[in-house]
Formats: C-alpha cells, structure tokens, sequence
C-alpha cells in the first residue's frame, strides 16, 4: 500500500505542476486524463493531500465559486517551492521503485518532465524486471506443464503472451528513445501499460 500511496502522491504532483486544481479536478485527471487509477475515492485523495499540504508540499487556496454556487468558495491546490523540489527529484529518482508495478505507469505519464537519460534508465529496469518475470514463468511452465489442466494453460499461455508484448513494447521505446526520438505519449502506449 505504502508503494500505491507514492505513486498517488507523485501523479498529484505531476499534475498541480502543470497547474493548480481543486479536488474534484485533480480527481478527474487523476483518472480520465492520465488513466493511472481506474477509481480514486475522496477518501484517499484528501488525506493524501492534507498530508502533502502539511509536510509543505503543497498550499491550498480558496477559488471564488462560479456557476451553479458562485458564492461558495473552493480549495485550489498548488505547489509550493519545496512541493516543486520534492516532485523534481522525485521524477530525477531512476531507482527500482520508479519501474515497479505501482509506479511505472505514473512515471511514464510523467516522462515528458522527465530527463532522456533517466527515462532510458526506467525503461530498461522495466525491461529487465518484464524479462525476468517472463523467464520464471516460463521455466514453471515448462517444469509443471503435464500437471496443469487445458484452462491452467491457457491462463499461462495469455500471461506469457502480454509478458512478451511488454518486452516487445519497452525495446520499441528504448530503440526510440536511443535513437533521440521522443517516445509517443499517446493514450492507447500508457493504457497498455495499465493493463500489464
């Protein structure tokens, strides 16, 4: 939980980088936009907010209302100089943790902020962390194949499978990126990464 609840601060980041929101926005960015959370309730967004807002992250702001209840006030959430700090070294970080499953995608969604040495980094533990998997997966099925029923098998075989498009997938952008050539950020490139 402790790797959802990072990845969750550093998507919030992200986005009040480009620009200051209120929850209801952030919340539907969150989602629709950058599709890293398939549902984020309220109740993890604020506490994860309130908490950022106390270590001095971030600065709340009140927004006059407009619209249906013009006279009702909102909160605007913003950087501040140490939220803006926190969140570059953050995306600087190349470690482990920035391809792990929690957090790849947030990252990649963030690789246009991020350095193309940094980037090549991420992409190529990500690799790495893909190809190990699919290598334990492939020795298992091969050791235990004869005691496995049809649908077991075929439940394998469609791990293998989406396991072998992420490796095909991750050299296309590394070739990419090597070769200068920003990756294309398109919706369709960071949904396939959700699913995996």
């Amino acid at each position: 939980m402790a790797k959802r609840s990072a990845a969750l601060e550093l998507a919030i980041l992200g986005v009040l980088a480009e620009t200051p929101q209120h929850g209801y926005e952030l919340r539907k960015r969150l989602i629709s936009v950058l599709g890293l959370f398939s549902t984020i309730s309220y109740g993890a967004l604020y506490p994860a907010l309130k908490s950022m807002v106390e270590r001095g992250l971030l600065v709340e702001q009140d927004e006059v209302g407009t619209g249906k209840y013009p006279k009702r006030a909102r909160i605007t959430y913003a950087l501040t100089e140490a939220g803006l700090a926190h969140f570059n070294a953050m995306v600087a970080d190349s470690g482990p943790g920035a391809w792990d499953d929690d957090t790849f995608a947030v990252r990649m969604s963030l690789f246009g902020q991020t350095e193309v040495n940094t980037r090549i980094h991420i992409l190529q533990g990500r690799r790495s962390r893909v190809e190990e998997r699919l290598a334990n997966l492939q020795s298992n099925l091969s050791k235990g194949r004869e005691r496995l029923d049809s649908y077991t098998l075929e439940l394998q075989q469609h791990g293998l499978d989406a396991l072998e498009r992420e490796v095909r997938w991750l050299n296309e952008l590394i070739s990419r990126e090597q070769a200068g050539g920003a990756a294309s950020s398109s919706a369709s490139d960071i949904s396939q990464v959700n699913k995996k």
